[in-house]
């Protein structure tokens, strides 16, 4: 396949457009490929958009603006102050709500003759079917590989176009998966990612402004499918890196061995291990074994709390992030020391080196061991200082990573400096 499919206009237009909506839309009619026509389908269409977040934010704002007849809206999150960074739609005022509801708000401000329907849930194996069977054209800003993939089989299944983009630090990717005119995520990406093989934004970081370049580009394929007009990125992945200046377009093809997707059992187990991590793309409890440690694994915030003696709590997140919040009794390792250094670092930060060697060599002649536990924010980079600190570690050393990180700790009520 070398893309260039236009499927053709997916709705069929509304009867006529009123003089508010003339007048409203006149840039629009203006254009040869839009016209009234285009116009007055898309005022037909319905839209629904996973996720109300850094995506969401750009494409709900541009779908609701160019005339949108009906958008649905899903997602389980509240607004928080670092969310109004990148996520444009909500305001500082809008702190502490549901999402869907101030999404809904700022939209209807732009249109109050949209219908919008909001749903404060994620999207899930029990109602994605019929949310996909039930829309238009399905736009899906998710951040974690569970819902994307659940996302593709749902499209599969249902027959439903979907616009799909990600962001990650400085970089982001659209396409469009139509089935049965291209190929699916599937046959670009076969295999669901391990939960934790990429940081989530909350760890990684995302610039604020990439947000708005990606999502206004989802928004655009949306309206081209609505329409019927120009190419849509069917077949072709668009790829964007913000500090280069620079666009590529990587084009891709349906793979002939590939199994179609005929149910949601795989996504469900994907789906399942997301919500057992708390929705991060954490390690999900998966215990691994290091050379020369007594074995990593998870302990939760209250069996930390209840150990005697207490394990050493190495916190690898930023500087910056410790000033707004720590444990007390931390120590302080950044991720890129333990990256650089390995154990040597942890060694030298509690104190003494000679628990690195000398000491850790004694305790384990006692048959007792040096406990550590290493915490971030929720659970990724201290996942990955595990990976390095279980190659380096002395012998008797048990490293275990806080499950939930930070987080956790805040959500179970303790107190935090």
């Amino acid at each position: 396949m070398s893309g260039g499919v236009n499927p053709g206009p997916l709705v069929d237009p509304v009867e006529k457009l009123s003089r508010r909506e003339i007048e409203r839309w006149s840039r629009h009619l203006s254009l040869p490929d839009v016209g009234p026509d285009g116009q007055r389908r898309l005022r037909a269409a319905s839209a629904l958009v996973i996720g109300a977040g850094g995506l969401g934010a750009p494409v709900l704002q541009y779908l609701a603006a160019a005339g949108l007849g009906s958008i649905t809206i899903i997602d389980d999150d509240t607004v928080e102050a670092s969310n109004l960074q990148r996520q444009v739609i909500h305001r500082d005022a809008d702190t502490g709500r549901p999402k869907v509801d101030s999404a809904r708000d700022a939209l209807l401000r732009l249109d109050p003759h949209l219908r919008v329907r909001t749903i404060r849930d994620r999207l899930s194996p029990e109602n994605a079917l019929d949310l996909f069977a039930n829309h238009d054209v399905v736009l899906d800003g998710a951040d974690n590989f569970a819902t994307r993939y659940l996302s593709n089989d749902a499209a599969e299944l249902t027959g439903t176009p979907l616009v799909w983009g990600t962001i990650f630090r400085f970089s982001g990717q659209v396409s469009t998966f139509f089935p049965g005119h291209g190929p699916m995520l599937r046959d670009l990406f076969p295999d669901i990612p391990d939960a934790d093989s990429v940081p989530n934004c909350a760890e990684g970081g995302v610039l604020g402004v990439l947000c708005g370049t990606v999502g206004s580009a989802m928004a655009t394929e949306a309206i081209k499918l609505i329409c019927g007009i120009g190419t849509p990125l069917i077949g072709r992945l668009l790829r964007y890196d913000a500090l280069e200046a620079d666009y590529s377009t990587l084009r891709f093809s349906p793979d002939p061995d590939r199994a179609p997707v005929t149910d949601l059992a795989e996504v469900t187990l994907a789906c399942a291990a997301r919500s057992a991590s708390g929705g991060s793309a954490g390690t999900g409890g998966a215990e691994t074994a290091g050379a020369g440690t007594a074995g990593t694994t998870e302990i939760s915030v209250e069996e930390f709390l209840a150990a005697n003696p207490r394990p050493v709590l190495v916190d690898v997140r930023a500087d910056w992030e410790r000033q707004l919040s720590s444990i007390p009794g931390s120590v302080h390792v950044p991720l890129d020391a333990v990256l650089a250094h390995g154990w040597s670092a942890v060694a030298v930060a509690v104190g003494t080196e000679t628990v690195g060697t000398e000491a850790a060599e004694a305790a384990a002649d006692e048959e007792r061991t040096v406990q550590v536990v290493v915490h971030c924010k929720s659970g990724v980079r201290s996942a990955r200082a595990l990976d390095v600190l279980s190659g380096s570690a002395p012998a008797g050393t048990s490293l275990r990573s806080l499950a939930g990180g930070i987080d956790a700790w805040a959500a179970a009520g303790h107190h935090a400096r």
